[in-house]
């Protein structure tokens, strides 16, 4: 059975201006759910939007997965009056191809994972004769009237938590149904529903900037719950802030310079001595850059990465790797989700404040001043509790 994922977008945003495009842990808002879509097992992802930024970003960004299709979205659909269901059902109408199996994807649930989309998508395909499923959380809260009566518990019988059944809620996340379903409901549930639960700290909803940064904080935590102790096999660095010292300079004539330090050179050929090996991935798109790193001989090096993570995962996914295995090096804000999710996270002194607040090993030089061969040295010690004596 063909399953399609389908992502929602508008331009406008309200509560919080750009919400989609503005970065949670140093990605898009939309990159974490588009990344775990990509990972699950939809056969294709359409991301409809009337946002020409976000067009021209997953052009660029997610050109290495024939999975993810952009469309264009509507000016009817995209206004702050206009029904999700009337995106779904002018997209389906206008869609080509055919499909038995429809996933509707909330960009504004950064948590849903791949597993979540598995597990929703074989509800239906694989359930026991379900239409429609949707994610939902198990809240053990007691609700109230407006009257002041309860609505679930009995008050003067208060139930201990473990005895609490409590209840399901409906956290937006996910939602999937057959083709035949969808066309005759024009609902994104219908007929028979089955429910799929989600971790709580999913029923978040991000309608301010103190939602966000909480958000941002359980993200970052529930990265870090992943790491575990295994031996560093490769090395991957940012280059402005870790390489360079994250200045600009211009000569005479105009050209663009950047400083180096040669002792990372010679930290890095070190650190490949001892099976470690190096990659580079850096949001900017440099000759300068690749002229140094082929002086190095890096081989891996990523230029003009925007979503960084998104790259990461697919390292470690293509490459049959683990996070642990992977140390990284950034300095700024574009490298947090990376550096709460490798096995270990090294900023330079200099590096700006919020790397630092994540960082596991904070080193004691700065960039471009012996910063990467300090952290090739931590490596290269920390690697020898896994030597076979």
């Amino acid at each position: 059975m063909k399953s399609i994922g389908f992502i929602p977008l508008r331009e406008g945003s309200k509560g919080i201006p750009d919400k989609n495009k503005k970065k949670l842990l140093g990605r898009p808002l939309f990159c974490w759910v588009l990344g775990a879509a990509i990972a699950s097992n939809l056969d294709e992802v359409y991301v409809y939007t009337d946002d020409e930024d976000i067009l021209s970003f997953i052009d660029k960004e997610y050109h290495w997965t024939h999975k993810v299709k952009t469309v264009k979205r509507s000016e009817q659909t995209a206004t702050d009056t206009a029904s999700t269901e009337m995106a779904i059902m002018e997209f389906v109408n206008g869609l080509k191809s055919s499909f038995d199996v429809f996933c509707l994807l909330q960009a504004t649930s950064p948590f849903t994972t791949a597993i979540d989309i598995n597990n929703t998508l074989d509800a239906v395909i694989n359930g026991k004769n379900y239409d429609s499923a949707l994610t939902v959380v198990n809240t053990h809260r007691f609700t109230w009237h407006a009257d002041g009566t309860p609505k679930n518990y009995d008050i003067f019988n208060r139930p201990r938590r473990q005895d609490f059944e409590g209840l399901l809620i409906e956290n937006g996340a996910c939602y999937v149904t057959t083709h035949s379903a969808l066309r005759e409901s024009k609902n994104r549930i219908s007929g028979n529903i089955a429910t799929v639960p989600m971790t709580e700290q999913s029923l978040t909803e991000i309608d301010s900037l103190t939602d966000w940064k909480i958000v941002e904080e359980l993200l970052a935590a529930r990265l870090k719950l992943q790491k575990q102790s295994e031996r560093i096999t490769h090395l991957i660095l940012d280059v402005d802030g870790v390489f360079t010292d994250g200045c600009i300079y211009y000569g005479a004539d105009g050209e663009m310079m950047k400083k180096f330090d040669m002792r990372d050179g010679m930290g890095l050929e070190i650190l490949r001595q001892y099976g470690v090996e190096v990659m580079v991935m850096t949001s900017e798109n440099s000759k300068i850059v690749a002229s140094r790193m082929k002086k190095l001989k890096i081989e891996d090096v990523f230029l003009g990465v925007k979503d960084k993570y998104s790259l990461l995962s697919r390292i470690v996914r293509d490459r049959n790797l683990s996070f642990s295995q992977i140390a990284y090096m950034g300095d700024d804000v574009n490298d947090l989700a990376n550096m709460c999710a490798a096995g270990w996270s090294l900023a330079p002194a200099n590096a700006t404040q919020p790397i630092k607040n994540h960082a596991d090993v904070i080193l004691q030089n700065d960039s471009a001043n012996g910063a990467i061969r300090e952290a090739t040295e931590f490596i290269i010690k920390y690697n020898h509790r896994y030597d076979k004596v």
